[in-house]
């Protein structure tokens, strides 16, 4: 079963490219971020035709998350808990039946915390608080679980072509990094890590100074595994070449393969 994540930065601009993808990779379950667009305004439709369930958690202009799957939704939540007030279209989950039992995936969008300076970067760390409380709740079912997408985070000079001039930004900061590693101590796996230790395997390409060009990338969407989704980890990937499409998103693909099939 492939699991992909994809920040399309507005799904009406970017719908021929993800429809095109689907047909491509065919992936089994899609976490999309920065939809942009409301519930209502999603082109449903065009995805249904092409083969999927979709659930949705928009927002007008900004923000925007939705998951797609070839199976049907059992249950689908959205918002993070822990904070009522908060009214960004940021997480989305869903549970799909598998012939091994069951697979929960949460479709993130971490806030970006920039200017750090600003009331943005304390909602970051708070938001980043709140997906470890929900992740610890999580992996007390024990199930399969993938937390995929956006999440604004640079773990490592590895996932930046350029550390130095990251160095006072929010996706990069001691408390972001911190926060990323005190999730991973929870038991879960970045899987494209534990797939390759390659510097350059990045997610985003900035649109200026020629950014895409010069491969000045960074690594921020990633997808973790609970410890049950881990163990049946096949292969990952990063669908690069969508970066160079006319008019793309400044994110590229990231996903994963999972045996459902076959575990205890």
């Amino acid at each position: 079963m492939r699991i992909a994540t994809w920040n399309v930065n507005s799904v009406k601009q970017r719908l021929d490219h993800l429809l095109g993808w689907l047909d491509e990779t065919k992936p089994d379950i899609v976490c999309l971020q920065e939809i942009k667009c409301v519930d209502d305004a999603f082109p449903r439709e065009a995805i249904e035709a092409a083969g999927y369930n979709v659930a949705v958690h928009g927002q007008k202009t900004f923000n925007g998350v939705a998951l797609l799957s070839r199976r049907p939704f059992d249950e689908v939540t959205p918002g993070l808990p822990g904070e009522p007030e908060d009214d960004h279209a940021r997480f989305l989950e869903g549970v799909v039946s598998s012939a091994d039992g069951v697979l929960r995936v949460a479709c993130l969008y971490l806030p970006n915390g920039n200017p750090v300076e600003t009331p943005k970067y304390p909602y970051k760390l708070r938001w980043m608080d709140r997906l470890i409380r929900y992740a610890e709740d999580r992996l007390a079912l024990e199930e399969p679980l993938v937390l995929a997408g956006d999440y604004n985070v640079l773990p490592t000079p590895d996932d930046v072509a350029n550390p130095e001039a990251w160095s006072n930004d929010a996706l990069f900061l001691p408390q972001t990094r911190e926060r990323f590693f005190a999730l991973r101590a929870l038991g879960f796996t970045d899987a494209v890590r534990a797939s390759s230790d390659r510097a350059d395997l990045y997610t985003f390409w900035d649109y200026q100074a020629g950014c895409w060009q010069k491969n000045m990338g960074l690594r921020i969407d990633h997808l973790m595994l609970s410890p049950q989704a881990a163990d049946r980890l096949v292969r990952t990937g990063i669908d690069k070449p969508m970066r160079g499409r006319e008019k793309p998103s400044d994110h590229v693909p990231a996903w994963c393969e999972l045996d459902m099939q076959g575990k205890a």
